[in-house]
């Protein structure tokens, strides 16, 4: 009977989805192992700038490359059922991540001395291996797209799971060696992501070319892509950035990467979510089912505010002790500051069900316009004349809010001027 019910919940599954899935696990798990491992073995002033380098890293990494391994993945997949080749997309789209790859480096090179006096406590190397992740990281995504594109999802699985693996591995090797340092846990973290890459992209260079791609088959609404996938990823991440800036207390930072990992639990069961919805909805809207696209969206806000909710009581009931254990921490956070993490967690998962809405009526634009407006409130809210904690919860939570109303405003606009199935099919931008 068990056997009988996996074997209707894998048909019923996308293809790939529970080989990307349990590497999705693997790596997921290995982070908080990771910086459990960091926090137990570096000095609080060392953790603390460690866990800048993490929150930039998966931050801006991801906001700049993730979108580009999207688009890699949907036109290889979409030119494929033509019976074209791969290689001229690849191409296309690794001049593109190389491009946005110089201008970060570039940025970081310049700034390099007051990257490394602000955010890294003078230490010049940490803002070194900032740039090395990067690289890490924009390679790793191009690979990931290329693997979804061809249907090569044991081994896009097999990455994710062998990067969080020796990510840990590494990580219990430098906290057993002794005299750990941030820089050191930083190598181990990019190594890991090189190994992990270079074990699962085998023949990925070898692509027949095929016949040249256009610019604009790669490259339509991908800048309102990219500034939404950013703007996001800084208003549920930069928050650590900014304690680092303003405060005097050494151990603030990490202490508070502590917590803010634990309240983010529940994003991590959002991202199954996520990958249903987007698609549902643009079923729904494409088959012209208006009812179907609401119903799907009330079940999506319903089921991310009952999951932030659920997080939110674990969270105050235990997050202090839970940061001390895990984490070696300080007690800097108090079960109040868990249920503001926590709650501004809830809202920016609502925030991104609607954002996924607008997307889904193949507004591009609209989505960036909410993100933009939720960052701009988080950065005004830095200036709020109250501790530093509480500029960065109420940064988090306002921008928050603030994205998830300007997102419910847009989407909601009559159905008359929804898009047709055509327009939702081709994701036009507007």
């Amino acid at each position: 009977m068990i056997t009988r019910v996996i074997g209707l919940l894998r048909g019923a599954l996308p293809p790939g989805t529970i080989a990307v899935g349990g590497g999705l696990a693997v790596l997921g798990l290995a982070a908080y192992v990771f910086l459990a491992l960091a926090g137990h073995t570096l000095s609080p002033g060392g953790y603390s700038s460690f866990s800048v380098l993490w929150v930039i890293i998966f931050a801006v990494g991801p906001g700049l490359f993730f979108p580009l391994e999207q688009e890699l993945a949907r036109v290889i997949a979409a030119r494929a059922t033509r019976g074209e080749p791969p290689g001229a997309v690849v191409r296309r789209v690794s001049l593109l991540a190389a491009g946005f790859l110089a201008v970060l480096l570039v940025l970081t090179a310049v700034g390099a001395n007051w990257l490394s006096d602000q955010l890294f406590d003078g230490d010049t190397a940490m803002t070194a291996l900032l740039m090395v992740n990067l690289l890490a990281l924009s390679l790793a995504h191009l690979s990931r797209g290329i693997l979804a594109g061809t249907g090569q999802f044991i081994r896009y699985g097999v990455q994710l799971g062998l990067d969080g693996t020796l990510r840990c591995v590494l990580a219990a090797v430098v906290a057993a060696l002794g005299e750990a340092s941030a820089a050191r846990f930083a190598v181990a973290l990019a190594v890991a992501q090189f190994i992990s890459i270079a074990a699962t992209s085998t023949g990925l260079l070898r692509l027949p070319r095929g016949e040249e791609v256009a610019w604009s088959e790669v490259s339509a609404g991908l800048g309102l892509l990219l500034t939404s996938s950013l703007l996001s990823g800084l208003v549920a991440n930069i928050g650590v950035v900014i304690a680092e800036l303003l405060t005097t207390e050494e151990a603030l930072a990490g202490e508070l990467l502590s917590g803010w990992v634990l309240a983010r639990v529940p994003l991590f069961i959002y991202a199954s979510i996520q990958a249903a919805l987007l698609p549902n909805l643009s079923r729904a809207l494409a088959s012209g089912d208006r009812a179907g696209y609401r119903r799907l969206m009330v079940q999506g806000v319903a089921a991310v505010v009952a999951l932030g909710l659920a997080g939110t009581a674990v969270c105050v009931a235990m997050g202090p002790w839970l940061v001390s254990v895990l984490f070696d921490g300080q007690g800097l956070l108090s079960r109040a500051d868990f249920g503001w993490l926590s709650i501004a967690t809830t809202v920016y998962m609502v925030a991104m069900v609607l954002g996924q809405g607008v997307l889904a009526q193949g507004r591009h634009g609209a989505q960036a316009v909410g993100w933009i407006v939720g960052f701009s409130v988080l950065v005004a809210a830095t200036f709020l004349p109250v501790g530093v904690l509480g500029r960065v919860e109420g940064g988090y939570l306002l921008g928050s809010a603030a994205a998830a109303v300007a997102l419910g405003a847009l989407m909601t606009r009559p159905v008359t001027d929804l898009p047709s199935p055509v327009e939702t099919i081709s994701g036009g931008a507007r």
